[in-house]
């Protein structure tokens, strides 16, 4: 009898620790699964990255422009101390992103790069990053009227502007009706405004029949084929990483359609302002989406204010594919504005 109930006790033992063994195999197999299937690997990337600003002395903060607009921007540390000083304040430096990403991802080398010297404030434009408006306008102008807005309730009063691709055109909107806050722009890969002609050239030289379809992939196909014409190397990554982009970093596909569509105006309507900053140009030599020629004509037509440099070995993405020689340049410019000043 004890022999007997003594096997059936060891039996029931057996059948619960596999049992337990089983169900512990399923959960490691699960989390396994889950980590190689489900997890997003750029979204799982944000925290690190965002903990790397913060080292670098910039923080998310959200400004409400207007009811039912707000803007999200990285600040440094000090714009958000209770009680700022005007003694030792650093030069402001404002980074604005192009249609490719958000403001972090698109500046990363420049804000770790810039941050010892300068105040840097990196906006999200609307529709990108946590950036939202419920009005209609999808203008360039209007970009460029929120994101002055934002830049004065963070006390902002004068600063150079750096603008990418559609952020450059943004950063010419600003300089064109805020010189008193815009003290110098400069701009890579993009224009003074996006002109039918131009827009029809671009897309024809790059075999694309819209704006939308070139900017907003919808496939891993769609996206290597955008990174392939703005990139001057090719860019491997594995298509896993592609997919997660796509759908990290291309949401608001409808309102940006509609920036894509409302940033396009008529050659008639076109007129060069008559800027008082100085204006850099700073291109990779290899640009496909805004070549080098319209680079040089853009400078001849702004004349004697503005200035350029090319970058060899880059194309479109100038700024990510040799970063080194873009903040080279970049500080160069920035210091010769404030030796200027001085010397005046």
């Amino acid at each position: 009898m004890k022999i007997a109930i003594r096997q059936a006790n060891e039996d029931c033992h057996s059948r619960t620790y596999n049992t337990a063994r089983e169900k512990k195999t399923k959960e490691l197999k699960t989390v396994k699964e889950r980590e190689l299937g489900m997890v997003n690997y750029v979204a799982a990337l944000r925290p690190k990255l965002h903990g790397l600003m913060k080292m670098a002395g910039v923080k998310p903060y959200t400004v409400e422009i207007e009811p039912g607009t707000v803007m999200n921007f990285w600040v440094p540390l000090e714009t958000l101390k209770k009680k700022p000083t005007k003694k030792g304040e650093k030069p402001v430096v404002v980074l604005v992103h192009g249609f490719f990403s958000d403001g972090i991802l698109t500046w990363l080398f420049q804000v770790v790069a810039l941050t010892k010297k300068y105040s840097v404030y990196i906006p999200d434009l609307l529709f990108f990053g946590g950036s939202i408006t419920d009005k209609t306008d999808r203008s360039p102008s209007f970009q460029a009227e929120c994101l002055v807005a934002g830049l004065r309730k963070l006390g902002v009063e004068r600063c150079t502007v750096v603008g990418f691709s559609y952020g450059g055109m943004v950063a010419f909107k600003m300089a064109e009706h805020h010189a008193d806050l815009v003290e110098a722009v400069v701009v890579s890969g993009s224009v003074i405004e996006m002109t039918d002609s131009i827009s029809d050239t671009m897309l024809q030289n790059l075999g694309y029949s819209s704006s939308s379809e070139m900017l907003l992939p919808t496939s891993v196909k769609d996206l290597k084929a955008l990174l392939s014409v703005a990139a001057q190397k090719k860019l491997w990554f594995p298509d896993r990483l592609h997919k997660d982009f796509l759908e990290v970093m291309f949401t608001n596909r409808k309102e940006r359609a509609e920036l894509l569509e409302g940033l396009v105006i008529s050659n008639k309507d076109t007129k060069v302002p008559n800027f008082p900053q100085k204006i850099h140009l700073l291109w990779g030599e290899n640009d496909q989406i805004f070549n080098l020629k319209l680079a040089q004509n853009m400078k001849a037509q702004l004349r004697e204010n503005a200035s350029f440099q090319g970058i060899l070995k880059a194309g479109h993405l100038v700024h990510l594919e040799r970063p080194s020689v873009y903040n080279r340049y970049l500080k160069q410019f920035l210091a010769s504005l404030h030796t200027n000043k001085a010397q005046k």
